[in-house]
């Protein structure tokens, strides 16, 4: 299995985000992650950018990537911190790294308007190159990437988190299903199982089990991503916790979907060297 959404920071190397006395405010280095992945059979992870806010970040993941290939299968970096740059930089960026540059780029905000117009400026550049791009928006995750994705056929687009749908408690988690429907009609769009220790809490088990089920059923264990979302997870359980919970949907599947989804959807998505 690759766990395809972990992080790593240092509160006082930027992450202004993590508030002081919470329990992520503390370092999380390679250390933390190694052990964190004990007993659990991974065969890597994707170390995915944490809002530094600065260049620094891609090419501090970048540096652990290259020396750590048997813990970080891939990286993806942040699409803003590039946006200043513009096409041309970025592009060069991208060729000078070679095999080394990032797996996927990152774009997160409340929406896809709300991103910076910048960084949107460069998704041309990420479908050229062959680089993913991931979205982290609290709003209509799943309408933006299918539209996205219907701009640039040849591009992937990873939703983070399921698109970020309300609990299961609450009645607008029907809209969610319909955004789902929507998604699966562009064969570009890949959705992360991640986030449900987090987001899901108190949930009943069986009802996220359906949940999962419904996007693997309905994308196909091929454009179906699983991550733990490490250690954002923590408050709420362990990392091998955070897994099992976006695998109770998974049940059904044959050993060959099962090992489509877990190893070689991410492989190809990510275009990772394994």
């Amino acid at each position: 299995m690759i766990d395809c959404h972990v992080h790593l920071w240092d509160p006082d190397r930027g992450f202004p985000w993590i508030k002081p006395g919470s329990e992520h405010h503390r370092v999380f280095g390679e250390g933390d992650l190694d052990r964190s992945g004990a007993g659990i059979g991974l065969a890597g992870a994707i170390l995915v950018e944490a809002s530094r806010g600065d260049v620094g970040e891609t090419r501090a993941l970048r540096r652990l990537r290259l020396r750590r290939p048997d813990l970080v299968a891939g990286y993806v970096a942040n699409l803003h911190v590039h946006g200043s740059d513009g096409a041309g930089p970025f592009r060069a960026l991208l060729h000078a790294w070679g095999a080394s540059r990032p797996n996927g780029m990152r774009l997160g905000g409340t929406s896809w308007t709300d991103t910076p117009e910048a960084a949107r400026a460069l998704v041309p550049v990420l479908a050229e190159e062959g680089v993913a791009l991931q979205l982290n928006l609290h709003q209509g995750a799943l309408g933006a990437a299918a539209e996205v994705a219907a701009r640039h056929p040849e591009l992937k687009v990873v939703v983070d988190h399921l698109g970020n749908p309300p609990h299961l408690r609450t009645p607008e988690v029907g809209e969610w299903y319909r955004d789902i429907e929507r998604a699966a009609g562009e064969a570009g769009v890949v959705v992360k199982i991640s986030g449900l220790l987090t987001q899901q809490y108190g949930a009943p088990p069986q009802r996220v089990a359906h949940m999962v089920r419904h996007v693997v059923d309905t994308l196909g264990p091929d454009r179906c991503l699983i991550g733990s979302d490490w250690p954002i997870c923590m408050p709420r359980g362990s990392r091998a916790e955070s897994l099992a919970m976006s695998g109770l949907g998974l049940a059904h599947l044959t050993d060959d979907q099962r090992a489509r989804l877990l190893q070689t959807t991410p492989v190809r998505v990510y275009g990772l060297d394994t």
